[in-house]
């Protein structure tokens, strides 16, 4: 049974098009009002190291999410919507990913691949968290499912391998992608900026300061960033299609959550929770999503996850194509 929009997207991208234009001083604003308060932290918990090292890491939760949030203006720069300048963005996207330890354009290209190819079936792999359906576990071997059960352990997903992630796997091109390939060498310089920032650091205040200090903020904002996409696609009702029946606005709108976040985090997060806007219209700057959101009653019309709601996805593994929903490990037939 294929699922049929309801939605007019003609209509909807006249609405969405009123919140495209970037707010210069917005944004001028947000970077002033996170990287200050970014930097500062970085040096309180250099000084907190000689106090007690359990008071650094209880700084580098908020320093994270500041983090967090300059991913969030990258990210925004990818999508062209931070700046009305080309320029602009770019130049401000490639400085955050020296902090980030995300290649800017390679990073932007697969994020571009996600956004095109969201909820296809036939696509899946490439910018998201990979799922299998039901009826290709059920045909793995008994290694093969197992490798995919220890991939979905939550400790292994949330944890381990977002920091294997972003220190690690993003220092290396690793993709076989065609559009990917034609822009490695952003990942080397990307590398190289890495390298000069850390060496003057490590020259400056050594190099345990720096392991001590910006590690734990980099597992703490990767860990973080990894749950926010997570849980944005993979709830039980989201949206899964194969090409030939995929449709862009179902995409957007039911197989992207509104993640609604208490204001604080809503803030850190940069109002990424208001994901099936986003995904409509990646144009839309951070700053004007929950605009867009409170003055057009149809984006209320999703799926909406609280943090206590969204914990039910943790354990959600499985796309089973006849229910049309995600499932757990634990709801498949006991003989399987």
């Amino acid at each position: 049974m294929n699922q049929t929009s309801n939605y007019d997207f003609s209509s909807l991208k006249i609405i969405v098009s009123k919140y495209h234009k970037a707010d210069t001083k917005k944004s001028i604003l947000q970077l002033l009002n996170t990287f200050i308060p970014f930097f500062a932290l970085l040096v309180l918990m250099g000084y907190s190291i000689q106090i007690s090292y359990w008071l650094t890491l209880i700084l580098a939760i908020p320093t994270a999410g500041f983090l967090v949030r300059i991913f969030i203006f990258q990210h925004d720069c990818g999508h062209q919507s931070f700046f009305n300048n080309k320029k602009y963005n770019d130049l401000v996207g490639r400085f955050c990913s020296v902090f980030t330890w995300t290649p800017y354009a390679y990073w932007r290209k697969g994020h571009s691949i996600h956004h095109a190819n969201a909820s296809k079936l036939d696509m899946r792999g490439i910018g998201d968290i990979y799922t299998m359906t039901v009826r290709e576990y059920l045909q793995r071997s008994k290694f093969g499912r197992l490798k995919y059960r220890l991939y979905r352990n939550p400790v292994f997903l949330f944890l381990f391998i977002p920091t294997i992630l972003f220190v690690i796997i993003y220092r290396f091109p690793t993709s076989q992608n065609k559009a990917l390939k034609a822009v490695e060498r952003s990942v080397y310089l990307t590398n190289l900026a890495i390298a000069i920032s850390l060496g003057v650091l490590i020259f400056l205040f050594g190099w345990k300061m720096i392991v001590l200090v910006y590690l734990p903020v980099i597992i703490f904002a990767a860990s973080a960033g990894n749950w926010l996409f997570y849980v944005q696609h993979q709830f039980e009702e989201t949206y899964w299609e194969h090409a030939q029946n995929w449709d862009y606005t179902l995409a957007a709108m039911q197989g992207s959550s509104y993640y609604k976040l208490p204001k604080i985090l809503q803030w850190f997060t940069g109002n990424i929770g208001f994901h099936h806007i986003h995904h409509l219209s990646p144009r839309i700057p951070n700053y004007y999503l929950q605009k867009c959101y409170k003055e057009n009653e149809v984006f209320t019309k999703t799926t909406t996850l609280t943090f206590r709601s969204s914990l039910k996805s943790i354990f959600l593994t499985l796309w089973d194509e006849e229910k049309r929903k995600l499932i757990g490990f634990k709801d498949l037939n006991p003989q399987n």
